[in-house]
């Protein structure tokens, strides 16, 4: 069954808690007691599978959250959203269901944000791959708009990234700007060629789509990890071809 099945079949609801498992449960009319599912998350480590189905609510439910920024959902950010996050279309209805639950939820965006980086916690680069995700439906009409770059900043420091960690994701996404290719590796052009290339060795290990996978990204959402690791591997060959480097 597909991180979606389980998702919308509730079979991982009860574990989740929370708001995340509340809005799940709103959306699908699971029978899930949040007071003894936030019990159960704080008696030993959380399952692979609870942090995959909190990755994928999560990803939904902030999704929408940031639909809301701007004021309107476009073709183009529906079409994104599908395609990035994997959607079968015979279960595109019911994450439908979801994503249009949150977005009429009168909760903002912060419990939701703010349990993800919980479970996250100690791996923090599952979180900077949601957030790529994010910014790649911003950016499917083109351009970021203001609003939903304030929204995906807050965010960020909800989920528990740092100030540098959200510009090196940003710089990576934004479009009608010169590229930092220095920004995007998260060192400046100071940096020794050294350094540089252990910042990259660092990011595509750390990127790794079985990395992450083990670290409770569903496989459904490996396209969200290829795609930052396009833009690593074009900043290191931008810095390559200026420095000269083998």
């Amino acid at each position: 069954m597909s991180i979606w099945g389980k998702v919308i079949g509730g079979v991982t609801g009860f574990a989740l808690g929370g708001p995340l498992g509340a809005i799940l449960g709103s959306a699908f009319g699971h029978a899930i007691d949040r007071s003894k599912a936030q019990r159960r998350l704080k008696q030993g480590p959380v399952s692979i599978q609870t942090r995959q189905t909190a990755f994928t609510v999560g990803v939904i439910v902030l999704s929408a959250k940031m639909a809301k920024a701007d004021g309107m959902v476009t073709r183009d950010e529906v079409t994104t959203f599908k395609k990035v996050f994997n959607i079968p279309p015979d279960e595109m209805h019911e994450v439908g269901l979801l994503f249009d639950q949150a977005r009429r939820d009168a909760e903002g965006y912060e419990p939701y944000a703010g349990q993800i980086g919980e479970l996250f916690a100690h791996d923090p680069v599952v979180l900077e791959n949601l957030l790529g995700g994010l910014f790649q439906i911003a950016l499917s009409d083109g351009f970021i708009h203001p609003k939903e770059l304030a929204y995906l900043n807050n965010v960020s420091r909800e989920l528990g990234l740092d100030r540098a960690t959200f510009e090196r994701i940003r710089a990576a996404y934004m479009v009608g700007e010169q590229i930092n290719p220095y920004e995007v590796l998260g060192v400046t052009q100071k940096a020794t060629s050294e350094e540089v290339k252990k910042a990259y060795r660092n990011l595509t290990r750390e990127n790794h789509p079985d990395t992450l996978i083990a670290q409770g990204m569903p496989q459904e959402f490996v396209e969200v990890a290829n795609e930052k690791m396009a833009k690593i591997n074009t900043a290191y060959s931008s810095i390559q071809k200026q420095r000269s480097l083998s």
